[in-house]
Parts: C-alpha cells; structure tokens; sequence
C-alpha cells in the first residue's frame, strides 16, 4: 500500500516539474512545439489572373491554394486579383517603395524586377530552390536570377507567333508569309477585300509592342538591343535600322493594317474579330489559344488557325521567336519566420509535376518545368506552337521584359501615339532615347563610383 502512495507522489512531483519547466521555456520566448505548430498565419498573395483568358490559369491556381489551406488550417491565404497594368505600373512599384508589398505576389522576370533585387525588396529564394532539388527541374531560370542568386520562380512559358486564318488566306489565295514582303503582299491583298490585316487590342498598351520589337529585331539583329539595355553610351535607339523598322510599322498603320481605335480595344475584343473572320492574323502570346475554341468562337475554328514565326526581312533570314518564361511567383523580403515557412509550403505546392501538366493540359500554357506531356491531347493550336519552338534555333525575350523600367514606358507611350497617328518614327525613336539617356545619367550619379547600383524605379 505505501508502494502505491509513494509511485502516485512522484507523479505528482514529475507533473509540477513539467509545468515549471514549460512556463519557464515559455518565459525564454520559446513556445512549445504544439503552440507553434498551431499558431495562426495570414499571407497575403496578389495576381493578375484575371481576364477570360486566364480562367483557366485562375481554376487551377485556387485549387493549389484551397488544397493547401486544407492541409495548412492554420494557415490563411488572402488571395487577391488586380489589372496586370495597375498591379505592374502603380501598386507594386509604390509598394516596393514604401517596403509594404503583399507577401506573395505574380511578376515578370528581367529588367522589371531587377530594382526591386537592388533593393533588397524580394526575398532570395536560392536556397528552397536547392533545398527541394528545384534547380535542374526548371526549363530557365536566367530572367530570374542576378550575381547567382534566384529572386523568383517562373510559372508558365510563352511563345509569341504570328496565328492566321487558313481559310482565309486560301480563299483568297495566299501563301502564309514567310518573309516582309510576303506580308506586305497580304496586308495589300486583305485590305483590297474588306478584311483587317491584324486584330491589335491595344488597350493594355503592351501588345502594340509585340509588332514593334518584332520589326526591330528583324531589321537590326539581337545584338543591338542587348548593348541599349546595358546602356552603352556609344549607341541610340536613333539609328537606321530601328527607323526603318518604325517606318514599316507606320506604313501599315496608314495602309489600315489595324482596327481603328486599336487603342481602345481589349484582348477579347480583338480576339472575337480574329475568330469572326473581321481579321486574318493575330500577334500575340501562346496565352491565348484558349480563346480560339471558347464559347464566343465559331464551332472548329481551332482547326482553322496556322501558326508562324514573325516573317523574316528576306528569304532563309532571321526567324526568331520572341519568349521565354516571363511570368513567375515572388515573395516579399520582409517575411518574417512564421510566414517565411508556410510561404515555403505554399510554394512548393505550386511547382510540381502535377500542377505544371494541368498548367499544359487545361490552361494551354508552356510549362515553366522540365516535365513530359502528350502534345496531341492539347488541341492543334498548341501543338502548333510546341513545334514551331522545337524548329526554331533561335529566340528572344521580349522587349517590355528587357528594356529598364522607365524606357519601357515610353516604349509603349509612343506607340500608343503612333497606333493613334499621334507621332511619327522620328519623334518616337527621339522620345525613346531621351528617356533612355535620362535613364542611364540617373543610374551612374546613383553611386559615389558612377557604378550602376541603387534603385531607379
């Protein structure tokens, strides 16, 4: 009996010890395991997801974050669409400003994020690409990366061809241009019959700019605007080349090639022309071949589509397709611990075999990750693209995703202005060269040494 007594007085004394010995940990600032694991976090996660060409990317992206909500209850994830526009031009740079970005967020990779690395404003994510053997599973990772450290993830892939209608071009008996002249020939021709050459939605401003960079990679070559954007001082976006590429753009502006106001058209509206037949070609991003077999377009117009590179200034010259694997997923720098490991979490939940074929299969987007799929199940617009990619040796990043944020701006401004009949080749090449000048001037004063360190917005 005294033996039972004695055993229960230990307990007694163990279980005192125990809850000393927890307030006083707790006291440390050290919580238990159960208190930390059970603590509650909210991250906050903006996108741009959000125009009907996106529904699919969208679908799939909530169901990544809904599934890990279910797996995470303790953790919440505001998830919060915006205009790519806004998100891009006004909210994220003064966010970057003030060091009050959302917690996780979509962007490009390149020269628009390159401020914000400067800055220390996005967190280096070199370490969790190692840590999950992430590093040799992506296509590249190069617009994302600066001094070997990698501040984002690519989640998607694009291409950006020339798509025209074959039953239009056979009926009027055209072949599908493989050169400039080619397609001068068919601006003429298409124009003669009522038809609008290109379906161009300027209405976000960039996509005016898909045909400007195209020409000036066409007439001048990749090399010269690689040694602009490192701000070579013995070169200018005033040069032959770039005016004759300006020239060509304004003479199919003035010969009708485009709807007028192009400006003032969305994406859809343009598209919906395309796929009405109002319009025999469209240049854009692989982003949108869903839109091709909607509910808005004509029953088995996907199969009436072709895809080209951009043509080339003469015969067996340069192709190449402007691309890469822009579009990506990065994390504020201000993270602290609690909602640095379950941003982790959430990432992880988005780079996986899984989710990159969904991306193909259901979204119609090239996978950012080096994964395998069946081509013939993507419908034959894709398979298109796929194959116009493997044939071609040669590609560049676009332009908006290469040029320093201020000059893009006035990259799009004048060809606004142009598409509107508001500036000609001369002032627009003008306006971007002062702005570039401005640009690079601000970016050597940054530093003591003349070094182009420092933020420049």
């Amino acid at each position: 009996m005294k033996k039972w007594f004695l055993n229960w007085g230990w307990i007694a004394v163990y279980a005192v010890v125990l809850a000393i010995s927890v307030l006083i940990i707790a006291a440390d600032g050290h919580e238990p395991i159960e208190e930390k694991q059970a603590e509650k976090v909210t991250i906050t996660f903006r996108h741009f997801w959000i125009k009907e060409h996106d529904r699919q990317m969208l679908d799939i992206v909530e169901d990544v974050v809904a599934k890990f909500q279910e797996t995470h209850p303790n953790v919440k994830v505001n998830f919060e669409g915006m205009d790519q526009t806004v998100h891009r031009e006004q909210k994220l740079k003064s966010e970057m400003v003030t060091g009050t970005p959302p917690d996780m967020f979509v962007l490009f990779g390149g020269a628009e994020i390159e401020p914000y690395v400067r800055s220390n404003r996005l967190m280096d994510l070199t370490d969790f690409v190692e840590k999950n053997g992430l590093k040799q599973e992506f296509q590249d990772l190069h617009l994302w990366t600066f001094d070997n450290h990698i501040y984002g993830l690519p989640i998607e892939g694009n291409a950006e061809p020339l798509f025209y209608n074959k039953e239009i071009f056979r009926e009027l008996g055209l072949e599908p241009p493989q050169t400039l002249e080619d397609l001068n020939e068919a601006i003429r021709v298409l124009t003669a019959h009522q038809i609008t050459p290109f379906a161009l939605g300027n209405e976000e401003r960039w996509p005016a700019a898909i045909f400007a960079h195209y020409l000036m990679d066409r007439y001048a070559g990749p090399g010269l605007i690689e040694e602009l954007v490192q701000g070579d001082e013995s070169l200018s976006f005033q040069n032959p080349y770039y005016w004759k590429a300006f020239k060509q753009l304004k003479t199919w502006i003035d010969e009708g090639a485009f709807y007028e106001p192009a400006n003032d058209l969305s994406t859809e509206e343009a598209i919906e022309r395309f796929t009405s037949g109002e319009a025999a070609m469209y240049l854009n991003g692989s982003w949108d071949i869903n839109l091709f077999h909607n509910e808005k377009a004509p029953a088995g117009f996907q199969n009436q589509v072709g895809v080209l590179p951009f043509p080339s200034l003469s015969k067996g010259g340069n192709q190449s397709i402007a691309g890469g694997y822009t579009i990506g997923i990065g994390l504020s720098s201000n993270l602290e611990e609690t909602k640095w490991e379950a941003a982790q979490e959430l990432l992880k939940a988005f780079y996986t075999e899984e989710v990159q074929r969904r991306i193909v299969y259901e979204a119609l987007r090239i996978p950012s990750m080096k994964i395998t799929y069946d081509s013939e199940k993507t419908g034959p617009v894709f398979a298109q693209v796929v194959e116009m990619m493997e044939r071609s040796s040669q590609s560049f990043v676009p332009y908006d995703n290469v040029l320093p944020p201020e000059v893009n701006k006035t990259f799009l401004k004048v060809l606004e202005e142009m598409i509107g009949k508001q500036a000609t080749p001369d002032e627009a090449l003008e306006q971007i060269q002062q702005t570039s000048t401005e640009y690079w001037q601000l970016r050597r004063s940054s530093l003591p040494d003349g070094t182009t360190g420092g933020a420049t917005w």
